[in-house]
């Protein structure tokens, strides 16, 4: 018996199952006395101190050796625990309307949730999984009462398949230690923080499995190819034979990817290709550094201004960008500027009455019309500039008209610096990031007005075929091969050859190894990843004659079905 989910985290594992049994917490509401107020308050307190303890424990046992955005990730729910938004707020609403504590946390839960929900960056908008992680470890423990809920590190796991509903980062942590074999989850994306730390881990994984939980027996042998998202019960002996096999290379291919971090990025026929990396938030860079990537191709700003009141300063803007660029020590930096939507700044008791905030007022359509958010940014990028290759891009471009007002400002800007004897690059790069496809379709007339392009597969793809790729319902037709997506991309890599530009991909096609020959002949010179990616797509690129792939990479082109198209990327892959 088998059941399919949506691979996150490759590799093979093959273990006992144990079934975790750890569903949504059952809130019930009720009317306080008024008497009852204050030890409600305290009750609450409570549980909010002893989630910070758990969460600290479990940080106390990440080894020291272990990169620094491991440990990132339960910082950011300890954070969570000192934000006003579930600190205050729920005590307020105890106090005002006399509810339980577990009521008013849930309440306050769903309204920050929706704002989170309405963001334009489906990366951002996976981030409601962090409040609910969050939210759900203090329910459990004001359900709890004096009875504390068990953690999964007190449980003797190692070597086993952890089956849930969800899991939270901690959780992950925790198994790593553990010497959990690998998990399988019923919800969950690619993007969470639980499915990017197993892959930061190399902790197989498949998600969004449904009925995992009611389907497999505890205690059964499960296969989990996390490659492939299939996850098989009570293999006979051959199957079990085969993938041991394939568990066993897969050790090896690990081991030997190590020995590339310092190898030139350099096709067999000389072809030299950029590698770079992406990151969110600056503590990300000593995994950029550990896999020897030649840049960072994206840097997403906007965690910058998350989880505080007011957007940053401009001082405290510049102060990361040339924290990064000199820790980047001469590679080049490519920042996205501000791609955030309008429900960024609202309330979160007062959520977005957006219909779609993805097609909304968002990114540079936010910044254009807010200019009082875009100027400090732009401003301390610049100054940033003074200190490394930075390169600057514009997200959500939809017409020249936007990128006209764009150069325009930066233009104005620039004079401002020059007036005020403020250094800065004079010929700081400017690109767009190619996600909207009708900028796609005229790359060519945005290429004769930039310094680069930069492909957001992610967006582009989901733009392109009209589905939201988180959304478990429509996800199954987020298409990468789609003969629609291929021609886009195709026709921007041509746009920027023709003007003299560098093309490059900042979007997960970038690291899919699958698609790393396809891209290659199709022109690509130039991929941004994730780091834990970047070392198996080196791999191919050394392992690649382009002069070879070219023609068969158009053939891919002329596919008409996807079938046909499957048939000659695998051929393509063959060859090398």
């Amino acid at each position: 018996m088998s059941l399919v989910g949506l691979g996150v985290s490759r590799g093979v594992a093959i273990g006992r199952a144990h079934l975790l049994q750890r569903g949504q917490p059952d809130i019930v509401e009720y009317t306080l006395e008024l008497g009852e107020v204050a030890a409600e308050v305290r009750r609450f307190e409570v549980a909010l101190a002893a989630a910070r303890d758990q969460l600290s424990a479990i940080r106390d046992q990440i080894p020291q050796e272990t990169a620094r955005d491991i440990a990132a990730f339960i910082d950011t729910h300890l954070l969570m625990l000192e934000d006003s938004m579930l600190t205050t707020t729920p005590v307020q609403l105890i106090r005002d309307e006399r509810c339980n504590a577990e009521w008013a946390l849930r309440r306050q839960r769903d309204a920050v949730a929706q704002v989170f929900e309405q963001m334009d960056d489906a990366y951002l908008r996976t981030r409601v999984d962090d409040i609910d992680h969050v939210v759900n470890r203090i329910l459990r423990i004001l359900l709890a009462g004096d009875h504390p809920p068990q953690e999964l590190a007190e449980a003797a796991l190692k070597g086993q398949v952890i089956i849930a509903d969800d899991l939270t980062p901690a959780d992950t942590v925790l198994m790593k230690s553990q010497g959990v074999a690998a998990f399988v989850t019923e919800y969950g994306g690619p993007m969470s923080h639980t499915t990017i730390l197993a892959r930061s881990l190399q902790i197989p994984a498949v998600v969004g499995a449904h009925h995992a939980r009611r389907t497999l027996r505890h205690g059964e042998t499960l296969i989990v190819d996390g490659e492939q998202g299939v996850v098989i019960a009570d293999p006979d002996a051959a199957t079990l034979r085969h993938y041991q096999t394939r568990r066993a290379n897969e050790r090896r291919r690990r081991s030997s990817l190590a020995r590339l971090r310092h190898a030139p990025a350099v096709t067999r026929d000389g072809c030299a290709i950029s590698l770079q990396a992406n990151i969110e938030l600056p503590d990300d860079l000593r995994a950029v550094r550990q896999v020897g990537a030649s840049g960072i191709g994206l840097y997403r700003t906007e965690f910058l201004y998350m989880n505080r009141a007011e957007p940053p300063t401009e001082e405290e803007q510049y102060a990361d960008y040339r924290r990064i660029l000199r820790t980047m020590q001469g590679r080049p930096v490519f920042i996205r500027t501000l791609d955030l939507g309008a429900d960024k700044q609202v309330d979160p008791g007062q959520p977005s009455t957006a219909v779609n905030p993805a097609l909304g007022l968002r990114a540079i359509r936010l910044c254009l019309k807010e200019p009082e958010l875009f100027r400090p940014q732009l401003r301390a990028l610049l100054r940033a500039s003074a200190h490394g290759p930075l390169h600057i891009m514009f997200p959500m471009l939809s017409t020249t008209q936007e990128l006209f007002q764009v150069l325009a400002l930066v233009e104005e800007i620039k004079t401002e610096l020059a007036v005020a004897g403020t250094r800065y690059d004079p010929l700081v790069p400017l690109g767009a990031i190619v996600e909207v496809p009708a900028v796609a379709i005229a790359a060519s007339l945005f290429a004769r007005h930039l310094d680069f392009l930069s492909i957001g597969t992610n967006d582009l793809i989901q733009y392109t075929l009209a589905i939201d790729r988180i959304d478990d319902e429509v996800n199954y037709l987020y298409d990468p091969l789609h003969p629609a997506v291929l021609q886009l991309i195709h026709e921007t890599i041509k746009a920027g050859q023709k003007a003299n530009i560098p093309v490059a991909m900042c979007g997960e096609m970038a690291g899919d190894p699958r698609l790393t020959r396809l891209l290659l002949g199709l022109g690509l010179t130039q991929f941004s990843m994730q780091p834990a990616s970047l070392l198996e797509i080196k791999r191919i690129v050394i392992d690649t004659d382009v002069a070879k792939l070219r023609r068969r990479a158009l053939a891919v082109l002329r596919a008409t079905d996807h079938a046909q198209i499957a048939t000659r990327v695998a051929r393509l892959n063959g060859d090398g």
